[in-house]
C-alpha cells in the first residue's frame, strides 16, 4: 500500500553536521531542505526560554553548570558551537572554529521562531519542552506567552499551526493544552503504556511520539493510530533502514538529525516506487 512521504523534521536542526541548538544548525537544516525543525527549551534563572537539551550546558558548550541557575547573559558569552567540529553541510566549506562568532552563543527560542517567521517557506517548529525541572511548570507558561507575543497562541487552524508542542511528560502536555487549546501536542514516549499500544491517547494529546525503537518491535502501531485519527511523530531516524520502516508503516513526521540525507533516500524511494509504477 502507498504511503505519503514523513515530513522530514530536523532534530535539534542539521545536528549530525552543525552544533545541536546552534542558530547555524538550524539555518543549514532550512537550506537541506527541512519541513520542520524541532528544538527542547529549558527556563534560564531570570525567565528566559533557551533551547538547550541537557539539564547542564557542559556536554554542548564551552562552559559548565545548570541551565536553571544560568541568567541569559551568562550563557550568551559561553561557546554553544565549537565543541562540534564535523564538517558543514556541503564538502567544500569549512568551519573556522579559532573564529569568534557571536552566533555560537546560546539559542533563545524567541530567536528561533523569529527564523521560522523569516523563512521565505512554510516550516513549522516542533518544541519540546524537558521535564522534570525545578521550575514545574513555569516553562509551559512561558512557552504559551512567547506564542502569543508571536500570535501564534491560537492559530485559526490547528492544523496548519506553524507550532507543534511536545513533551514526555503527560502533566505538562495536559497542562500546555488547557492553556493554549488550537496549538498541536505531541505526546512523547520511549515505551507503550496501557491503551497507546492500541493507538489510544488522551484526549489532549494529538499525535503519538513513539522512539524508533518501538516502531522497529510494532510498526502496526501506526496504522493503529491513524485509524483512530492520530498521526505519528517518530524520533530519531537516521539509519537508511530505519527510514524505509517509517516510510512503509505511514509515519507523519520523521525527526532526523541529518534532514539532507534523509530527504535525499526519501526522494530517492519516492524515485523508485513511482518509476515501477510508470514502467508496468
Amino acid at each position: 500500500m502507498w504511503q505519503p512521504t514523513p515530513d522530514v523534521v530536523a532534530h535539534r536542526g542539521a545536528s549530525a553536521h552543525r552544533a545541536e541548538h546552534t542558530r547555524g544548525a538550524y539555518e543549514l537544516a532550512l537550506e537541506q531542505g527541512a519541513d520542520a525543525l524541532e528544538c527542547d527549551i529549558r527556563v534560564s534563572r531570570d525567565g528566559h526560554l533557551v533551547c538547550v537539551h541537557d539539564r547542564r550546558i557542559d556536554r554542548t558548550s564551552s562552559g559548565r553548570g545548570v541551565v536553571s541557575e544560568l541568567t541569559l547573559a551568562g550563557m550568551s558569552g559561553v561557546d554553544f558551537g565549537s565543541w562540534h567540529r564535523e564538517l558543514p553541510g556541503t564538502a567544500d566549506e569549512l568551519v573556522d572554529w579559532a573564529r569568534p562568532d557571536p552566533e555560537r552563543g546560546v539559542l533563545t527560542l524567541d530567536e528561533l521562531l523569529g527564523l521560522v517567521r523569516d523563512h521565505p517557506q512554510p516550516v513549522r517548529l516542533f518544541v519540546e519542552t524537558k521535564h522534570p525541572v525545578r521550575y514545574g511548570g513555569l516553562v509551559e507558561h512561558k512557552l504559551v506567552a512567547l506564542l502569543a507575543r508571536h500570535g501564534l497562541a491560537a492559530p485559526a487552524d490547528p492544523e496548519q499551526s506553524p507550532v507543534l508542542m511536545m513533551s514526555f511528560s503527560q502533566a505538562a502536555v495536559r497542562r500546555f493544552r488547557a492553556a493554549a487549546p488550537r496549538v498541536p501536542t505531541v505526546l512523547l514516549f520511549d515505551r507503550f503504556r496501557s491503551a497507546w499500544r492500541n493507538g489510544v491517547l488522551p484526549p489532549w494529546a494529538d499525535i503519538a511520539g513513539p522512539g524508533i525503537r518501538l516502531l522497529r518491535e510494532d510498526p502496526g502501531f501506526v496504522a493503529r493510530a491513524a485509524a483512530l485519527g492520530r498521526d505519528t511523530y517518530c524520533w530519531t531516524v537516521d539509519d537508511q533502514a530505519d527510514i524505509d520502516l517509517c516510510q512503509r508503516a505511514g509515519v507523519r513526521y520523521l525527526a532526523t538529525n541529518s534532514p539532507a540525507s534523509t530527504r535525499s533516500h526519501l526522494d530517492d524511494s519516492d524515485s523508485s516506487r513511482f518509476g515501477s509504477v510508470t514502467a508496468t
